[in-house]
């Protein structure tokens, strides 16, 4: 886990492996020449004042992320410099924007991989950067190695779930053991609030990040039930997990429906995190499929080998309600985990079986690939009954939302426009890819059965609303609601950037946190 510190000492004299700076494109002259971002003042002074001009002559351009390494200037204690570029200089009084800080504190993160201590001389003017650079670094020092070398899981792989049993699953020591923010005020109560609440939510984002990353042979539904059990006691949480017993007594249909086919039983799990002050109450649901092979209606070839990442709502909503309760918000926040492995054996759930879910209606299975939306039913409805003031649902529910928006940026869909918008702002606001999506009632009308009150298909285009519209359904009358569909950004598949990695990214987490904070100060549209 990496340290996070306040400095205000001179770069020159800070002790570390590697001294990280800013640079951009300018852009004041027109010239595009490359420019020394604020923050960087004593290392630019160091070379003279021609740190931008030796930078350009190693191919430095500014470009966002760009990482280029130079030797430190003599009398220097640290050995290294790493300027990692900001994008476009910004204009006359203008600061960077949160989100470019962000990636390029990740960026140099991930450069400085290996390193023990990097201090970070990036742009800092008031709490909004500390947080920003602080968030970024923590995230981008972020690594999965359990399963590595002389790990010693060693039992893992061979389907020994007892380190995720215990609640204890090792948390990988990040490569860069500690970030130093060079120019924040170590007495400005602001400026280490930002560094507290960064320090806070990024390791339980990364936390996410690891049950993402966990081989679905260590993380089953009840492991991850255990998971967070662990996690609710180290932080005065509330917690209940129902069995496979508790869940064919109360008649969560949806859940057993999906869980079936699997040797390894489904759980719902709740985490309630409560506040003597709160005055909002929060239902946040979370896609537990722990493996999707898509059950019956089984995946194609080259589909299957990324699903353990189906239980990334889930982790996210997991990481939101632990995170509330170490920043201690005056908001009431309830966790619903609906996890379940979807697997093909004689018990499984078969296309055109019709289930009757928790809250009573009956649902035509038509295809078993898409289950997300019956574990995420019946938890829609039990939540319901708490009456909370609004219910945000997280999931990668539909390849179609993949189709629409891509793979770095989820769909925001709601029964109340105005709800929608403020869900969509705090995820722009946190730096987070997310798109207003609508749902159209006409849609509706492909999930008629002729056998059940609904189907769990409608029309193949415009699949993702559908699957909006499907959920809509089970949402208790009267109360606000959003669903956001993660299935793009979810898992990174490509090569790592900024702060994000490969694999596991934890998605969602940081909105959630937001619509939380925003929730507790009442500025919650």
């Amino acid at each position: 886990m990496t340290a996070l510190t306040l400095s205000t000492a001179a770069a020159p004299g800070v002790r570390a492996d590697a001294i990280v700076v800013g640079v951009a494109k300018g852009s004041a002259s027109g010239s595009g020449d490359l420019v020394v971002a604020p923050g960087a003042e004593a290392v630019d002074k160091a070379y003279d004042g021609k740190l931008a001009g030796v930078l350009k002559t190693l191919g430095a351009s500014g470009t966002e992320g760009e990482v280029t390494k130079l030797p430190a200037p003599a009398g220097f204690k640290a050995p290294l410099v790493v300027a990692v570029g900001l994008g476009a200089e910004p204009g006359k009084d203008a600061s960077f924007e949160a989100e470019a800080l962000r990636r390029a504190a990740g960026a140099a993160a991930r450069a400085l991989a290996g390193s023990k201590k990097a201090a970070f001389a990036l742009p800092i003017t008031d709490a909004g950067d500390v947080a920003a650079v602080s968030e970024g670094a923590l995230l981008g020092a972020y690594s999965f190695d359990t399963y590595k070398g002389n790990s010693d899981n060693g039992n893992a792989a061979k389907g020994n779930s007892a380190k995720a049993k215990n609640g204890k699953a090792k948390n990988n020591k990040a490569p860069l053991a500690e970030v130093a923010l060079l120019g924040a005020k170590t007495r400005d109560r602001a400026h280490k609030d930002a560094a507290e609440r960064a320090t806070a939510v990024t390791e339980e984002l990364n936390r996410a990040r690891d049950l993402i990353n966990t081989p679905p042979n260590d993380l089953n539904p009840e492991a991850f039930a255990a998971v967070a059990q662990a996690a609710a006691k180290e932080h005065g949480i509330k917690v209940q997990v129902l069995d496979e017993k508790a869940l064919e007594k109360g008649g969560y249909g949806g859940i057993l429906g999906v869980g079936v086919g699997s040797a390894s039983a489904p759980r719902l799990v709740k985490l309630s995190y409560t506040s003597a002050k709160a005055k909002k109450h929060l239902a946040f649901i979370g896609k537990g499929i722990t493996y999707d092979s898509g059950g019956i209606s089984l995946k194609p070839a080259g589909h299957n080998e990324t699903m353990k990442c189906d239980m990334s709502g889930a982790a996210a909503v997991f990481a939101a309600v632990v995170a509330a309760a170490r920043l201690g918000l005056e908001v009431n926040v309830t966790g619903w985990l609906a996890l379940a492995e979807n697997m093909p054996s004689g018990s499984a759930t078969r296309p055109g079986d019709v289930l009757r879910m928790y809250s009573g209606k009956t649902v035509e299975v038509l295809n078993t690939d898409a289950e997300g939306r019956l574990v995420l039913a019946d938890a829609l409805a039990k939540a319901s009954e708490d009456k909370p003031d609004a219910i945000i649902d997280v999931a990668t529910l539909t390849g179609a939302m993949m189709l629409a928006l891509g793979n770095r940026t989820f769909g925001i869909m709601a029964n109340d426009d105005a709800f929608r918008t403020a869900v969509y702002e705090a995820a722009v606001e946190v730096g987070e890819g997310a798109w207003p999506m609508p749902l159209p009632d006409h849609l509706r009308k492909g999930m008629d059965s002729p056998t059940a009150d609904i189907a769990n298909m409608g029309e193949r285009y415009g699949g993702g609303l559908v699957a909006g519209l499907f959920l809509k359904e089970f949402v208790g009358e009267g109360i606000t609601w959003a669903h956001l569909d993660i299935a793009g950004p979810a898992f990174n598949e490509s090569a790592p950037f900024g702060y994000t990695p490969k694999g596991g990214t934890g998605s969602a987490v940081r909105t959630l946190v937001r619509v939380a904070e925003l929730a507790a100060s009442g500025d919650l549209g």
